[in-house]
């Protein structure tokens, strides 16, 4: 079958880095920490106390009182990212789009989260009235409503839908849409992930789990990935979205291209609900089956961005897996974890790590990992894990990780467009 190739025409982003690419980019490369003592509930009782929250963001900026009356915040995420990307593409500027071949995949992990607590509080504060629910309530809370936000407000009518696989979510949204494209079902693909779980019930319910870290004395080195010291992941909050279109409809409308998408691979591990199978099989597997797809030699590869979420146990399991797939290459390429910077933004990690991928291909300049202060035993120190700076290099190939509970695990491939 000829498969049609598929692009990144454009790119939108709002993260604990800044409310742009632009800004989001510029705290990669300077190995800004986004995290924080958390500012919007009172976290005394908790014993993890910090996160990695949005920054200067006043929701009234965007949206009118009465589009607020509609949207949870990880809905405001999802809508400011892609119009961010959408006009990055100048998708809207062709006037010969057609837009029922225009497809919307937009996902997250935990959806209106904010929204569901706000009501339960409500609900049973109030003796249990059902009154006291908002008519809005269901449709805040749902998803995928966020993809038909997305195709209402730009008359959208090709492939709509939300793929969820936990913290892989976005990837794997990725990778569909990739598909659409290659079989010539869309032209063009809105995709993207948001969240906003910085609650007090997730965190309270991942605090349970002992998944966050709890350095809340020093929240900038909480996110650690790889370092001995690790003693969980930083929640993050936020959106990305990417513009994938066919390369033959972005050059008929003279798109500026960012990268190719070459190929991805979707697997399970099908072992623990929340622990990665220590062999790594799977994982190797996913890597492996992504660069088939992408009919790229292993050797081609310039820099991994690792899932890496300051876990004990999920980034030793992951860079033995590397260590696995790429041999003696290994040592030759940039692994690191913007998930340091960043924090874990749950559903929306793939395609903010997505952004990042891409962005370092445009600028041949691969993001650091912060907080390296004593590299984890267990890893093989010949490894070049982007320790603390930013490092220049060339770069042509770059795959990306993204791994969810339920043993959901999702690669994908960048390449530099020639």
């Amino acid at each position: 079958m000829n498969l049609k190739r598929v692009v990144v025409t454009g790119m939108g982003a709002i993260t604990p880095l800044g409310n742009s690419v632009v800004d989001f980019w510029q705290g990669l490369v300077n190995g800004v920490s986004g995290a924080d003592t958390i500012s919007r509930f009172d976290t005394t009782k908790f014993r993890t106390q910090i996160a990695c929250e949005l920054k200067n963001y006043q929701a009234e900026n965007y949206f009118d009182k009465k589009e607020l009356k509609k949207l949870d915040a990880f809905a405001q995420y999802a809508l400011i990212s892609s119009a961010e990307a959408i006009q990055d593409a100048q998708l809207l500027d062709y006037a010969a789009l057609d837009k029922t071949r225009v497809g919307v995949l937009f996902t997250s992990g935990f959806g209106g989260i904010q929204t569901f607590e706000q009501e339960l509080f409500q609900y049973f504060s109030n003796g249990r009235n059902p009154r006291y629910f908002s008519p809005f309530f269901a449709p805040k809370t749902l998803l995928d409503l966020v993809g038909g936000y997305i195709s209402i407000k730009y008359g959208f009518k090709g492939v709509n839908f939300s793929v969820v696989a936990a913290c892989a979510s976005s990837t794997a949204s990725l990778v569909e849409a990739m598909n659409y494209i290659r079989l010539g079902k869309a032209d063009v693909v809105v995709v993207g992930g948001a969240e906003a779980a910085i609650t007090e019930v997730s965190i309270g319910a991942f605090s349970a789990m002992k998944a966050l870290s709890e350095r809340n004395e020093d929240p900038k080195t909480a996110s650690r990935p790889f370092d001995a010291g690790r003693d969980g992941f930083v929640m993050g909050e936020g959106s990305g979205c990417m513009i994938l279109e066919s390369l033959e409809h972005a050059q008929k409308r003279n798109a500026l291209i960012y990268a190719e998408v070459s190929g991805g691979a979707i697997n399970a591990d099908a072992y623990h609900i929340t622990a990665p199978n220590p062999d790594g099989e799977s994982v190797v597997r996913v890597m492996q089956d992504a660069l088939q797809d992408a009919q790229i030699e292993n050797q081609a590869v310039d820099y991994i961005n690792v899932h890496g979420t300051s876990t004990p146990l999920g980034d030793v399991s992951e860079v033995k897996a590397i260590e696995q797939v790429f041999g003696e290459h290994a040592q030759k390429l940039n692994i690191s974890s913007t998930k340091s910077m960043t924090g874990h933004l749950m559903g929306a990690a793939g395609i903010i790590e997505a952004i990042a991928s891409v962005l370092a291909i445009q600028h041949q300049i691969v993001p650091p990992t912060i907080n390296q202060f004593m590299l984890d035993d267990a890893l093989n120190k010949q490894l070049n894990f982007t320790p603390n700076q930013a490092q220049k290099r060339q770069i042509d190939v770059v795959l990306s990780n993204n791994f969810g509970f339920g043993g959901h695990n999702v690669s994908i491939v960048f390449s530099r467009f020639c």
